[in-house]
């Protein structure tokens, strides 16, 4: 970025030490040492995720919602129970690390908050809801020098390693055009609605006005909370965020792709509050080094794309996945980073596995808390350095979606340099008390 926009952009994130009073930079814990781990949006996957980190010390849970909770504050029921992250982080000063599950709009808010108390963040996918939080906490991660994780695991496993080496191999030669897709929304949630014209009482135990957080006031609906909150402009980041984070990494990271240059969406009808039923939308990405130009087209909501000339009659494409045309073939991949296959056959018949050359995940949860043990961020792989260019361009997608028409990208100066519009989009508002 200029250097103006960059410290507009960064200056709430990148402060001097004193911003980090409970940190002691480079004290590593023994591996042996448990951290002390606080939960913040634990009722439902970040349940699941405390469960992986169930041997560390989980010493304080935070949730809106106690009674979606409950199960976790049985499961974990010698943790300290709070309502407000602030007032968590304000008087848990044993914290080590958090870890943040809460609906996509208070991602950014509450890693930020965590960051700024010295504590190690691992927070679910996407990072953030706009492209300018995602920037201002990558900022702040390699500011404070802290371990950051995003939630997407599929960047531990092995399929995503495999991708990688065996495109860089030549097993397809080089690859110019990419196809992911997925079947959610749909029967997972669903998009494509109007806001609802009545209000519901707040069920007993919902603080609604935290739930609601950094996003601008509305009436509770149990058509937002607790689950559906992910199709709505103001709370998610519709298929793109829950998906496209998993099922396109193996194509950013297998090939280095950095930021597209443009985006545009062919869509089902748009409501001011609520993402299209579907989308098919197409990322474009300049040549880089001996990379060729390539294009990505994403699909979600029932929409497929066109099954590969090379697939014979009897494969069929999951209903999650990603695959690579090159020159010399094509490579499918399952989705959440599944394994790759080489299609024709014959091209699985003439390629040579390369032996490995990168080294192998612990597992992602595990690798963040021994990195946060070591002190070593480079060391948690789906960290907020790797994690927060990829978040961007994906977000750069929801641009075109929302605008409902071509986006071209200046990643340097974080603009869509046709669209002025879509600044209140990059750079949105935080209802007071809520900023990042």
């Amino acid at each position: 970025m200029k250097r103006r926009l960059f410290l507009q952009s960064t200056s709430a994130a990148l402060g001097a030490a004193s911003l980090f009073p409970n940190r002691s930079f480079g004290e590593a814990k023994s591996p042996n040492e448990k951290l002390n781990i606080a939960g913040i949006g634990v009722g439902g996957q970040g349940g699941g995720v405390l469960s992986g980190m169930a041997d560390e010390n989980i010493v304080a849970l935070c949730d809106v919602d106690w009674n979606k909770a409950a199960g976790t504050f049985n499961k974990f029921d010698k943790a300290t129970k709070y309502h407000d992250y602030r007032i968590m982080l304000e008087k848990e000063s044993g914290i080590d690390a958090v870890m943040i599950a809460t609906p996509d709009h208070m991602h950014a808010p509450i890693a930020m908050a965590a960051l700024r108390a010295g504590k190690h963040v691992y927070v679910e996918k996407p990072m953030a809801h706009s492209i300018e939080e995602a920037r201002v906490m990558t900022a702040m991660a390699k500011k404070s020098g802290l371990v950051t994780q995003m939630g997407n695991n599929g960047h531990a496993g092995e399929g995503l390693r495999l991708t990688r080496e065996w495109l860089q191999a030549g097993a397809i030669g080089p690859v110019t055009e990419i196809h992911c897709w997925s079947d959610r929304p749909g029967q997972w949630w669903k998009q494509g609605l109007d806001r609802p014209t009545i209000s519901q009482p707040v069920p007993s135990g919902l603080d609604w006005d935290l739930w609601l957080g950094a996003a601008p006031d509305r009436p509770y609906h149990d058509g937002y909370h607790p689950f559906a909150w992910r199709g709505w402009i103001d709370f998610g980041t519709g298929a793109l965020g829950d998906m496209a984070i998993h099922n396109m990494d193996p194509a950013f990271y297998a090939l280095d792709l950095g930021a597209p240059v443009a985006t545009q969406c062919e869509t089902s009808p748009i409501t001011s509050d609520s993402y299209p039923v579907w989308n098919i939308v197409t990322y474009e990405f300049a040549a880089k080094g001996s990379q060729p130009a390539v294009t990505i087209h994403w699909y979600d909501g029932g929409k497929m794309p066109p099954k590969p000339d090379d697939l014979d009659e009897s494969t069929q494409l999951a209903d999650n996945g990603i695959y690579f045309v090159g020159s010399e073939g094509t490579m499918v991949c399952g989705g959440w980073s599944g394994a790759p296959t080489l299609y024709p056959e014959s091209r699985r018949e003439e390629f040579k596995i390369p032996d490995p050359t990168i080294p192998r995940s612990i597992g992602h949860i595990p690798e963040w808390i021994q990195a946060c043990k070591d002190n070593d961020p480079g060391a948690a792989k789906a960290g907020f350095e790797y994690s927060g260019p990829f978040t961007e361009s994906l977000l750069v997608g929801n641009l075109s979606v929302l605008l409902q028409k071509r986006i071209q990208w200046d990643a340097e100066a974080m603009k869509a340099t046709n669209a002025p519009e879509a600044d209140a989009i990059i750079r949105k508002a935080h209802r007071k008390g809520f900023g990042i």
